[in-house]
């Protein structure tokens, strides 16, 4: 077939003068162009060769189809400010332990779904309308374990990144999934503004590795314990979900669940980002020395808790954990956040721990000295041969109780117009020889503005300062307030 033929009977458009003119024209300023067959079949072999090449390259796997986004229906603008429902906590338990620990996800779980977290367990249990519902967790058996003497449930623990991820009903608006044990206790207004400082639509994986040097040697100083709890971003966590029963594979060889998820996200290329707040704590018996000396950060989880001697004197640890519960929902920012104070006219340091305690130095104490932790707990491993190197500066606690610092105990939260008062009473230990300003010191009560800080103050804190009022019937009085511009926490003489 060919275009132009000038033998082809055209109907006249207009004379028939002016038509054999135009065509003789067109004619000769137009080459004439044949299809022919060879043509054709060249044509239909290269759209056969695209159509493979789309096929190959281009088709959605069959193996992994693509997670269905549940937030369609409910999206969230990045820009707006993350909160509680924002998050949702996956928690590693067995039916075992759920009797034993529930009491610990109580402290911190909030059944009005503010606060949305899931159990995860081997088998069912009694729900509890107080507690999160409980999901069975998916057999693990086709998967190898190799390590000597550790536990298969390591796999199924690992495996709750998946199954969080693609429960689909219950991740609708979620930014962050947070992964952790149902013996940890979460602090979590603080989690949230700590979760604030990153964008959750980029590939985040938040935590903090252990207080123990050799649990870090032993596992990485770059993974995010799981016991301490670690965040991992919504868009991370749809990427991690589809690609880690092919990493629980290839590392059968690891101990825990923790090294399989770290494992699984540094082949994704993903670092850890540290965040101090979340505690591991690889240690045993008196937490004392640790939690009056927390860093600026905001307080974000208690690991291990049944291992920790009850926090407060008096008390069995539940009920000591629910009595610091009562200063974290007045001032959660605030908690344990250490303030130091000094009483020129007796010659007094004083350091408050916010919620928890406050301890009265004779003396002077210059403050990097009290930014130490006091030596109060043991070593996470027993034994004689136990090592006890820390990632922390430590000093050490005298055995001799009349040689340490008076210290007062929480005891009461308020709040009015004018702010909060926390008050604390001295805990005796002896009877110990004491400076008269100190021998007569019976209660101290501390007034502070609600901690209020926003992003950029999250990124770069600053600790705060305080003032003593004078003495006035066997009680103390400090005012907590912000360091002005340029001001020393020291002793002024």
């Amino acid at each position: 077939m060919s275009y132009n033929n000038p033998n082809r009977q055209r109907k006249p458009v207009f004379s028939s003068l002016e038509t054999e003119q135009n065509h003789s024209s067109i004619s000769q300023k137009m080459p004439t162009k044949t299809i022919t067959l060879s043509r054709i079949k060249n044509l239909l072999l290269i759209l056969s060769l695209l159509l493979i090449l789309y096929l190959v390259f281009y088709r959605p796997s069959i193996d992994n189809p693509p997670i269905p986004d549940s937030r369609a229906a409910a999206t969230v603008s990045s820009s707006s400010t993350t909160r509680r429902r924002h998050l949702l906590f996956a928690v590693a338990s067995s039916s075992g332990s759920w009797p034993r620990r529930h009491s610990y996800v109580r402290l911190w779980y909030t059944p009005d779904n503010s606060t949305r977290a899931i159990a995860f367990l081997d088998r069912a249990a009694r729900a509890d309308p107080t507690l999160p519902p409980i999901v069975i967790s998916a057999d693990t058996s086709r998967f190898p374990y190799t390590f000597p003497k550790g536990l298969r449930s390591a796999i199924r623990v690992a495996r709750l990144v998946k199954e969080a991820v693609e429960r689909v009903g219950e991740t609708a608006g979620v930014r962050w999934f947070v992964f952790g044990d149902d013996d940890t206790v979460y602090f979590v207004d603080n989690l949230v503004k700590t979760l604030s400082k990153y964008d959750h639509d980029r590939w985040y994986y938040v935590g903090s590795n252990s207080e123990s040097y050799e649990q870090n040697v032993k596992h990485s100083f770059d993974m995010a314990f799981g016991g301490g709890g670690f965040a991992i971003s919504y868009s991370l966590a749809r990427v991690l979900a589809r690609v880690l029963d092919s990493c629980l594979v290839r590392y059968a060889h690891l101990y825990g669940s923790d090294s399989r998820v770290f494992s699984c996200l540094v082949e994704l290329g993903v670092g850890l980002t540290q965040e101090p707040g979340f505690h591991q704590l690889d240690m045993r018996g008196d937490m004392f020395g640790m939690l009056t000396a927390h860093p600026l950060s905001p307080l974000v989880s208690l690991h291990h808790v049944d291992a920790m001697d009850p926090i407060f004197p008096n008390m069995n640890r539940t009920q000591a954990l629910e009595h610091l519960f009562k200063a974290v929902n007045f001032d959660p920012t605030r908690i344990l956040q250490q303030t130091v104070c000094y009483d020129h006219s007796n010659q007094l340091t004083i350091s408050v721990a916010w919620g928890y305690a406050i301890q009265v130095y004779e003396g002077n104490q210059l403050l990097p000295d009290l930014l130490s932790l006091q030596r109060t707990f043991m070593p996470w491993m027993r034994g004689s041969n136990a090592n006890t190197h820390f990632m922390f500066n430590m000093r050490e606690y005298s055995r001799d109780s009349c040689k340490r610092p008076a210290v007062f105990f929480l005891e009461s939260v308020s709040t009015d117009k004018s702010g909060i008062q926390s008050n604390y009473v001295k805990h005796a230990v002896g009877n110990c020889k004491r400076a008269n300003a100190v021998k007569i010191l019976e209660k101290i009560s501390v007034f502070s503005q609600k901690l209020e800080l926003d992003v950029e103050e999250m990124k770069s804190p600053r600790r705060q300062c305080c003032e003593i009022s004078p003495f006035f019937n066997e009680s103390m009085v400090i005012k907590v307030r912000r360091c002005a511009v340029g001001e020393l926490i020291s002793m002024h003489f």
